[in-house]
């Protein structure tokens, strides 16, 4: 089994200011945990069109970012997120990769994708960015699989540390789709409790600060693990985000490099009892370097 990945060097390109986490190291960190696993092929990603992005966000949202885009200026466009030269493409460059990844998994030879790119996605809603965030990459790619490819069950499965507030605002109640995210509670963005009020396909799960592999592994193991299977999907859909490593600047979650392989491996069983081992990543946080290239290197690992 080898592992597709898909990047591009533009997502460089996307400068946040000085000081700023999501910074373009993240991405060439990744590449490295990437470049230590064997049987890798390497894509280059493209953009995804304008049709893809339309499945999550509304046409006033996309005209706006690329009108502030063709104005060449760095802006805020809140306390966390911000844009400049370079920066569209860049995330019309990571939403075009996930979905490369997911035709890659439904239509050719390869079962495992992974878009390796940035900024992250999954708190960008469908009119408003936020959290680092452009466009809701994984959302527009399960939408994708579900419309051009008539799948009936895309699971989408979210491990990042933060919750995946724009993946659940574009999926809850969309047909074909369940949104399962496991993350620490309180921390930004504020969703994502398990007792506030969810849609019919939005399962989430949240650990308390200091919470580590014991805590992590239990939760996955009595309660996500289970409804995915359930759920018996035709495609998984993964939200990698590392910023759950005990190393991360961000969060207080505790867990190590050896975590990511082991969701990593429970998720391809999954694949491979409910779906042809068909299953695609996209890079989400993840903000220590050397945790974040240890931890790409042990998730992409599990993958192949």
């Amino acid at each position: 089994m080898s592992l597709t990945v898909f990047s591009h060097a533009d997502c460089l390109a996307h400068q946040p200011p000085d000081g700023h986490p999501e910074r373009p190291e993240r991405l060439e960190a990744a590449l490295r945990g990437i470049d230590q696993i064997d049987r890798i092929d390497q894509h280059e990603a493209g953009e995804a069109s304008r049709e893809q992005l339309a499945l999550a966000h509304g046409p006033n949202y996309l005209d706006n970012l690329d009108s502030l885009d063709q104005a060449g200026t760095r802006i805020a466009l809140d306390a966390d997120t911000h844009l400049g030269p370079g920066s569209v493409r860049a995330a019309k460059l990571a939403a075009g990769a996930i979905c490369q990844a997911v035709e890659h998994c439904l239509l050719g030879d390869k079962q495992r994708g992974f878009a390796v790119i940035r900024p992250p996605g999954h708190h960008a809603e469908p009119a408003q960015a936020m959290g680092f965030c452009l466009y809701s990459t994984v959302a527009i790619a399960a939408l994708h699989a579900v419309k051009a490819h008539s799948l009936k069950r895309v699971a989408v499965v979210d491990f990042d540390v933060h919750h995946g507030n724009g993946t659940e605002a574009v999926l809850a109640g969309a047909p074909g789709t369940l949104f399962i995210s496991s993350h620490q509670s309180p921390l930004y963005p504020g969703t994502g409790r398990p007792e506030d009020p969810q849609a019919d396909n939005v399962i989430n799960a949240s650990l308390p600060p200091e919470s580590g592999s014991n805590e992590f592994r239990e939760l996955w193991l009595e309660h996500l693990l289970p409804a995915i299977d359930a759920y018996r999907p035709e495609l998984i859909i993964v939200s990698a985000g590392f910023d759950a490593h005990y190393l991360d600047p961000l969060a207080q979650l505790r867990l190590k490099d050896e975590d990511y392989y082991w969701i990593g491996e429970q998720l391809v069983k999954l694949a491979n009892q409910h779906c042809q081992g068909r299953l695609a990543a996209s890079l989400e946080g993840g903000y220590d370097l050397k945790g974040l290239e240890n931890s790409v290197l042990a998730f992409g690992e599990a993958l192949v």
